[in-house]
């Protein structure tokens, strides 16, 4: 498992059914799996009004149907396996 800070970016899934994932930095983070995000759609602008207490899946979590949460990058996971326990 990856702990969340402010400050790391992830993947924001929308509830749009099969929009590729937008770029979010975590701006707070209420547990390890709930965290509020600063959210930016495919031309770079900020989301005016993001969801917060946004669901993060972690590496083995269940992905909920209808979108609506974020995951850590590919870059991240894979560096978190290669860190040392």
């Amino acid at each position: 498992m990856i702990k969340p800070t402010v400050g790391r970016i992830v993947w924001y899934h929308p509830p749009v059914p099969h929009m590729q994932p937008l770029a979010a930095i975590v701006a707070h983070v209420w547990s390890d799996t709930c965290v509020n995000l600063a959210i930016f759609d495919a031309n770079g602008k900020p989301m005016s009004e993001p969801p917060t207490s946004v669901l993060l899946v972690q590496e083995d979590g269940e992905v909920p149907s209808g979108g609506h949460y974020c995951t850590w990058m590919p870059y991240q996971r894979a560096q978190a396996a290669q860190a040392p326990a």
